[in-house]
């Protein structure tokens, strides 16, 4: 099993769970996920962990007096998993300062907007409520400020002139999938770094955040040097 561990944490249907665990089964992502965590006890991701045999644990936030006492009771277990990286795939509820300096530069999040725009909920409806031709979808440093880590990549899509918040979600869907999982394997293989509040990319500061075409085709130039 590769030694790089991941903990994943998840709210919904678990898709971009999905996708890292067939990125881990093709030989695309040199990692392990060694648990998967979530607010939701019934949702999709805690039912493929389940499946497929992962460490799961699901707590939810109304047994708990308050955000604080949830958070650590998750994070607990999250950390007694001994992860290298915590993948925040779809996980909704806004994580306490304190966990957060707990797992600094160990833990990102895929957001869908074209951070700094549209950080928090609804991304899809507020994109077309401002009349933007642009949408897509950001990896983050999480920090202790909403949606507002460094960036280390994004990938965009355009908005056509019929598309409804649903249609948007649809679309861009298997375009955060090759985000997260491209990103990831950049974090695993040891290619992509924070240091200093900044990512590094092959050593190099990142001035702006990767375009996920750009991402790829670094990956494919090493895989095939």
């Amino acid at each position: 099993m590769p030694g790089f561990r991941i903990a994943v944490l998840a709210s919904g249907r678990g898709s971009n769970l999905a996708a890292l665990l067939r990125a881990i089964g093709d030989g695309r992502l040199p990692a392990s996920i060694v648990g998967v965590f979530s607010d939701k006890p019934g949702c999709g991701a805690i039912a493929i962990a389940r499946e497929r045999g992962l460490h799961a644990v699901a707590l939810r936030p109304r047994d708990y007096a308050d955000r604080a006492a949830h958070d650590e009771a998750l994070f607990s277990a999250v950390g007694d998993v001994q992860p290298d990286l915590i993948v925040c795939a779809g996980y909704l509820r806004i994580i306490t300062d304190t966990t957060v300096r707990r797992f600094e530069d160990r833990m990102i999040n895929l957001h869908p907007s074209l951070l700094p725009r549209h950080p928090g909920l609804d991304t899809h409806a507020r994109v077309l409520a401002a009349g933007e031709a642009e949408h897509g979808a950001s990896v983050h440093a999480v920090i202790p400020a909403l949606d507002a880590g460094p960036v280390l990549a994004q990938v965009r899509l355009d908005v056509g002139v019929g598309d409804t918040p649903e249609s948007l979600a649809d679309r861009l869907s298997p375009r955060e999938h090759a985000l997260l999982v491209a990103c990831t394997t950049a974090i695993a293989g040891g290619r992509a770094r924070l240091a200093g509040g900044r990512w590094l990319f092959d050593g190099q500061a990142l001035d702006q955040p990767l375009r996920l075409d750009a991402l790829d085709q670094l990956q494919r130039e090493t895989a095939h040097a």
